[in-house]
């Protein structure tokens, strides 16, 4: 059925619009062909009289490109046809303007269906009036009246469920517009996370390292290695971030677990840093281990490129309900920019129904990052 409904879809407008004013034509043309005329059996219908047949199904070509006109002409088609032979009960053709009546009411703005409605009213008000002269029958009246209401009613019917899919498509594809945006986001706000952290370790890394090739040999071959290492774990993560290293790429997602080598990292830098970890560890939905992670990275990050402090710890708190991460630096606390490090960190949190506050370090002095991540226990 889906597949019929299909295959009628990719069929033209115009191919479809001639196929049916072909099947009104034998429609109406049956009439003509099967029975003989009342007044006169022996010549029967003249083309004379078969004239306004045509009148009415030509126009139905037309019929979604100008669904009014349509209408009018289909209309006076009728008209004349049911004025050709006033002795005689003409054959019954009311398909044409039963199309055009259900196409009006489909297809139509509302300044054409208000002129469509009046045409239908005025139309109504002849067949009344045409009763009351006893002209037609009433059975005839009645039915004709309730065949064009029916076709209007079927052509609004179709139009609202038309209307209501091209909303829900529209929906689908905002809402498609909205998961390619969120996506983008996230990833935008990855890379941030990953460049930003490496980047400053090797700038870090970088200044240190001229200042002791002489005196100590050792110390600027340390440094230069962790510029290699801060290269390479960012790689690592940007690769896994593209989706480049496919399912082998599982050491560079971003988990709690890997917290302690970032901060290992860090302190490797030349930026004294060090991890506590209180309760009892275990797993966590991927989401919050991601944002756990990115968290600690952005707050290190931050630390690194503005605090100037001489310490930093990371603290893991595992408790019943929740992980507490609290990142603590004795530098020169908030400096009131207006970077997106610390809107990155609430976002994050935020995002797998965590909660984040900011304050003044041991002593108001330096900062403090404390994050609060569900995690109920198993």
């Amino acid at each position: 059925m889906r597949s019929s409904v299909r295959v009628v879809r990719r069929i033209p407008p115009l191919a479809a619009d001639i196929a049916v004013a072909l099947a009104v034509l034998a429609a109406h043309s049956a009439p003509f062909l099967l029975t003989t005329r009342a007044a006169d059996p022996v010549t029967g219908y003249t083309i004379q009289q078969y004239l306004p047949v045509l009148g009415q199904v030509l126009p139905l070509i037309w019929r979604r490109r100008a669904p009014l006109t349509v209408l009018v002409a289909v209309t006076a088609a009728t008209g004349a046809y049911l004025l050709n032979d006033p002795d005689t009960a003409p054959q019954p053709v009311p398909y044409a303007l039963l199309i055009a009546v259900y196409t009006v009411a489909v297809h139509g703005s509302r300044r054409e269906r208000t002129w469509g409605l009046a045409l239908l009213a005025v139309g109504a008000a002849v067949q009344l009036a045409g009763l009351i002269l006893r002209t037609p029958s009433a059975d005839t009246t009645v039915r004709g009246l309730v065949m064009y209401v029916a076709a209007w009613a079927m052509g609004r019917a179709t139009a609202n469920r038309q209307a209501h899919a091209r909303q829900l498509e529209r929906e689908k594809e905002m809402e498609a517009r909205r998961a390619v945006e969120r996506e983008r986001a996230a990833i935008a706000r990855d890379m941030h996370d990953i460049l930003g952290h490496a980047i400053s370790l090797m700038v870090v890394q970088a200044e240190a390292g001229p200042l002791a090739v002489r005196p100590d040999p050792g110390r600027a071959e340390a440094a230069f290695d962790a510029i290699a290492a801060a290269g390479r774990d960012a790689m690592d993560q940007l690769r896994r971030l593209l989706g480049l290293l496919g399912e082998d790429s599982s050491e560079a997602t971003p988990t709690v677990a890997r917290i302690g080598t970032l901060v290992e990292n860090v302190d490797r830098a030349g930026q004294p840093a060090a991890l506590t970890i209180s309760g009892t560890p275990r797993p966590l939905p991927p989401d919050v281990e991601a944002a756990a992670y990115r968290v600690v990275q952005e707050a290190l990050t931050n630390v690194v490129k503005h605090a100037r402090a001489s310490k930093v710890s990371v603290g893991l708190d595992w408790r019943e309900d929740a992980l507490v991460i609290d990142v603590v630096d004795d530098g020169r606390g908030h400096t009131g920019g207006a970077g997106h490090g610390l809107v990155g960190i609430r976002e994050r949190a935020a995002a797998c129904g965590g909660s984040v506050s900011f304050d003044h370090g041991p002593g108001r002095r330096g900062f403090t990052v404390s994050v609060r991540l569900p995690g109920a226990a198993a």
